[in-house]
């Protein structure tokens, strides 16, 4: 079984109650994304001013920025009860109708990456969204009669980590969109001052840099990283955490400089040393590293490539220049950059485009 990686991997009951613990309870102490917040502020006020539900919300973007949070401060903002769900608990549209019909008036409703519903709840929630009401279908074939079911007003927020996967008629049903971006190193410092106070440690600026600069610019990791550079810092009788000591908690669960866990980099290292720099197959390089290809694609390679480290090409897998030099390797010709023109002759039967590969390594 694979190891559980400390930036990506799952999390423990403990240390879900304390994350809930940190985060935000309003709008006011939630840290970046300025767009979103400025403009959910507006919407929110605009309803309460109108003595009405909110319309529905959709946030979209990578996991870790805060979708979560912020719907429970749609609820918190709101006075209004908050239910929590998934898409993937929704497989039946009997299951979205019990939930809908034991909604009370105002109530939020928060559904966690709601891409993944079935099509016929999805179809279901078209119309409680629209109109409030829903159609039970009661019996079959020619016997079969529809029971229509008034609901009281209500607001989904709906969150999702791949946007492109919703259909356009449930996309459009929603009265605001937000799209969260990944943290800068200053906000994700201001993120970790809060956490820091609300966990009662002494950390320093410079601390604090060295723990945001290895988070990936997503705060559930720079808080998850804190909490392992806290107990470090504990067990070593520190009393302040300082650069010098983050950086030494980090190298020991082996998160470098740049965010890269173990997992990150045994994929760059059997991608350049096992396989000359690719191009390789994904399944190919998950066996490499001894991962299920899911892992490999869905927890590594999207930072990878975000960083420049690595490249989707039509043939495969590439190592780009800086993974070489990251690794503290002499970057050779051809590496891209340099003379990589004929990687984008797609081979028969690829399922990639040229077009991908481009969106991929930008």
């Amino acid at each position: 079984m694979a190891e559980q990686s400390l930036v990506a991997g799952g999390e423990e009951p403990e240390e879900r109650a304390i994350e809930a613990a940190l985060r935000p309870k309003n709008l006011d102490d939630f840290v970046g994304q300025h767009r979103v917040r400025k403009q959910l502020s507006l919407v929110l006020k605009a309803s309460r001013m109108r003595g009405r539900s909110a319309d529905h919300v959709l946030f979209s973007g990578p996991p870790g920025l805060g979708k979560t949070t912020l719907a429970m401060i749609v609820a918190s903002e709101m006075n209004a009860p908050l239910r929590i769900s998934s898409g993937p608990a929704i497989q039946h549209a009997g299951d979205l109708a019990a939930i809908l019909s034991s909604l009370s008036e105002g109530e939020v409703l928060f559904l966690d990456e709601i891409h993944r519903m079935s099509r016929p709840a999805e179809e279901m929630l078209y119309m409680a969204m629209e109109d409030f009401r829903v159609d039970i279908v009661v019996g079959k074939g020619a016997g079969a009669t529809a029971i229509p079911l008034e609901l009281p007003p209500f607001t989904l927020v709906g969150a999702t980590t791949r946007a492109g996967l919703l259909p356009g008629p449930l996309r459009d049903r929603f009265g605001f969109t937000g799209h969260l971006e990944f943290y800068t190193v200053e906000e994700l410092e201001l993120v970790l001052r809060r956490s820091a106070g609300l966990l009662d440690l002494k950390v320093n600026s410079a601390g604090f840099t060295e723990i945001a600069g290895r988070s990936r610019g997503t705060p559930r990791i720079a808080n998850r990283l804190l909490r392992r550079v806290r107990d470090w810092a504990l067990v070593h009788g520190i009393e302040q955490i300082d650069a010098r000591s983050a950086s030494g908690a980090l190298d020991m669960y082996e998160v470098d400089k740049r965010g890269l866990d173990r997992l990150d980099r045994s994929v760059l290292e059997a991608l350049i040393t096992k396989f000359g720099g690719g191009p390789v197959g994904l399944s190919t390089l998950a066996i490499a590293v001894g991962e299920e290809p899911e892992t490999v694609e869905t927890v590594a390679e999207p930072y990878l490539v975000r960083e420049g480290l690595l490249g989707r090409t039509p043939r495969g897998r590439i190592a780009m220049a800086p993974a070489w030099a990251h690794l503290g390797l002499a970057v050779p010709a051809g590496v891209f950059g340099q003379e990589t023109l004929d990687l984008f002759a797609a081979e028969p039967g690829d399922e990639d485009s040229s077009s991908e590969w481009v969106s991929s390594t930008q």
